[in-house]
């Protein structure tokens, strides 16, 4: 469990404080890893003055301008490019989500009956993108509760993916032989409602919290196990933390020799773009090799605002992967999906995971049939760029990890050759002397059958 006594790490509602290395926390050695080559963390209490790069003015599209006018008419366009202003002002409680939303009787249920973790949690720029009289909207629906969620169906869990079960030290899960996943806080400044960790999040005195005390500890593993090269922050949502704070954390991860690179997953630039800060931004580039995944739902969330925002951390130089959720009746068509991949091919963006949505408790009426993400890869393959073609995977329950899932393309054996079906449904040959793979469709099918059915059909050239 990830029970601490320590306070959370600040979200960065206010200014960020001075940062030091935390005491106490178990740790045996003094705090002599931020030396060269591994740059030292900016522990200032006066942030402002730090120059700041030169970047354009940050965007307010129309909509957003509209938005603000109607909704928060005392708030200066500085305000609204605030990100603290943003977390400030975020829509938690059913009297502001009504201010703003026409709420239907099932959604005004749903948001009154809710306790414990996985609050209502938007910001106000995102959600000026939800449709204010349409409950069937899909930006609005993955982000306002409705009373499935009180409804657990067999299979579902509250960590289905087993996260507890194979936490190394708390808020560090360690699946993968090379790889940690690193909860680096329970904050989000906008909460998904088929969220993973719908059981840690948004809960601030709740069983699980995080703390620099217990990022030391995590830190502390990792150095005592080298074949970790990877290590992947998330949570909650790191970019929610102080920028003090957070490259503190960075500085001492890099100062892990086999510590090859680190990921950082957010959703932070789609749905509250003006976070990525000139400041943000010039602190991360110091910790190459950085990636960042980032979480997209559909191509209405690449507003001019989140280009900006992507603009800012590709120009840094940092590699950028989506993550994408299938979700039912919200981007569960292939056509929706290619709009999404190209669309953030223009952002440079590469699209990176398609994920079956996890079996959490209360997401039925999220969740679609595999057979729907198969679907969608088919209808992708081939008919556009295999830059654009995420990976479609189904993050096992109880801790299997994620296993990849395509169409199969594979339709059986002629002896020699590998019988194999392209994406207009055409059958070729391919020359595959003493292979083994498609023995078992041919067994499926009856061999002679399948011969039959290929007579007279493309061989594949030998290109």
């Amino acid at each position: 469990m990830l029970k601490q006594s320590d306070a959370e790490p600040p979200s960065g509602t206010s200014a960020s404080p001075s940062v030091h290395p935390p005491s106490g926390g178990g740790c045996s050695k003094s705090y002599d890893f931020l030396t060269p080559p591994v740059p030292a963390p900016v522990l200032r209490s006066n942030a402002s003055k730090t120059p700041e790069p030169k970047f354009h003015r940050f965007p307010i599209s129309d909509r957003s301008k509209a938005f603000r006018k109607k909704f928060y008419p005392d708030a200066t366009a500085a305000d609204w490019n605030n990100w603290k202003w943003q977390v400030k002002h975020r829509i938690k409680d059913l009297r502001e989500l009504a201010r703003i939303i026409q709420l239907s009787d099932e959604e005004q249920s749903a948001v009154d009956r809710h306790t414990g973790p996985l609050p209502v949690g938007i910001t106000p720029y995102y959600a000026s993108l939800l449709s204010e009289t349409d409950p069937l909207d899909p930006l609005r629906r993955t982000h306002i509760p409705v009373n499935g969620e009180y409804y657990k169906t067999p299979g579902e869990a509250d960590d289905p993916l087993g996260e507890d079960h194979d936490t190394a030290t708390p808020g560090l899960v360690h699946r993968y032989p090379d790889r940690v996943l690193f909860l680096t806080t329970g904050f989000c400044s906008t909460y998904c409602r088929y969220c993973t960790r719908s059981r840690m999040v948004g809960e601030t005195n709740g069983e699980y919290s995080f703390s620099t005390s217990q990022w030391e500890k995590a830190a502390q593993y990792i150095e005592a196990h080298p074949e970790i090269r990877d290590c992947l922050l998330s949570g909650g949502d790191p970019l929610t933390i102080g920028d003090d704070k957070l490259e503190w954390l960075l500085a001492r991860l890099r100062s892990i020799p086999h510590l090859e690179f680190l990921r950082i997953g957010t959703k932070v630039p789609v749905v509250m773009p003006q976070r990525v800060t000139p400041r943000l931004v010039k602190m991360l580039k110091k910790y190459h090799p950085l990636w960042m995944s980032i979480h997209f739902t559909r191509a209405e969330e690449i507003t001019p605002e989140v280009k900006e925002a992507l603009t800012r951390l590709a120009d840094a130089g940092i590699p950028m992967g989506s993550q994408t959720v299938l979700l039912k009746g919200i981007n569960d068509d292939a056509q929706v999906i290619k709009t999404l991949m190209h669309k953030l091919l223009t952002v440079r963006v590469k699209p990176y995971y398609l994920y079956q949505c996890d079996p959490i408790s209360g997401s039925a009426h999220f969740r679609t049939p595999v057979e729907k993400g198969l679907e969608i890869i088919r209808q992708l393959r081939g008919h556009t760029t295999g830059y654009a073609i995420p990976t479609f995977v189904v993050d096992a329950p109880g801790g299997g990890g994620k296993i990849p899932l395509l169409p199969d393309y594979v339709v059986g054996r002629d002896g020699d050759d590998l019988l194999l079906t392209n994406f207009e449904g055409g059958v070729y040959r391919y020359p595959d002397p003493q292979g083994k793979t498609g023995m078992a469709q041919n067994a499926l099918r009856g061999h002679g059958h399948v011969l039959d059915a290929f007579d007279g059909l493309y061989r594949l050239a030998d290109a």
